[in-house]
């Protein structure tokens, strides 16, 4: 079929997203225990964020924009000895759950409209964006171990990464269509 198979290696994916679920947890802890400190950095990420719109076209050009900047980032950050896509899971899941406890503590959001402004979309996106960074780290380790002429090592890396990296970007069109049309229907926000 057009040479479109797409291998996705199960292992390194599971623990990509057992290190965001980890670090989801630890922001979520370091929230409680330091809620001042968690308020600030949700209001610094907060200012960061353009303030979302009430057109949802406009949210999801938004949200599609900025995550697949997210994707191409995790993509080429593989390339930097395999490590990048480990450490901006880390950090993307540690905020995700400092972000969860700070706008529960704040009372603006029950738990339930929290939970339901995050799983519909989320079970799509953060697998899309932990397979952008499968896709460098596979590039890296072709590179590195795969067999024949660095330059054939770098283009059969290239070609399995890109090939992933479409799937991460596809799924993220699906998210983002579901994160400004349907979550905040769902989720009453």
């Amino acid at each position: 079929m057009l040479g479109l198979k797409v291998e996705v290696p199960r292992r390194i994916l599971g623990y990509l997203l057992i290190v965001f679920l980890a670090a989801s947890f630890a922001g979520y802890l370091f929230a409680i225990g330091n809620p001042g400190a968690a308020m600030d950095a949700v209001k610094k990420l907060a200012e960061q964020i353009d303030p979302t719109s009430d057109s949802s076209f406009e949210n999801f050009v938004k949200i599609f924009t900025n995550n697949s900047m997210v994707a191409l980032f995790m993509l080429l950050s593989g390339l930097f000895f395999g490590l990048g896509p480990w450490l901006i899971m880390a950090f993307n899941g540690f905020m995700v759950g400092l972000v969860v406890r700070a706008v529960q503590e704040s009372g603006e959001l029950s738990f339930p409209q929290i939970i339901l402004g995050l799983v519909p979309h989320g079970i799509i996106e953060i697998p899309a964006i932990a397979l952008a960074g499968v896709s460098g780290i596979i590039w890296y380790r072709e590179i590195i171990k795969g067999e024949g002429e660095t330059g054939e090592r770098f283009k059969r890396g290239a070609v399995k990464a890109l090939k992933l990296f479409a799937l991460s970007v596809l799924l993220l069109l699906v998210a983002a269509v579901i994160e400004a049309y349907v979550t905040p229907r769902v989720a009453g926000i």
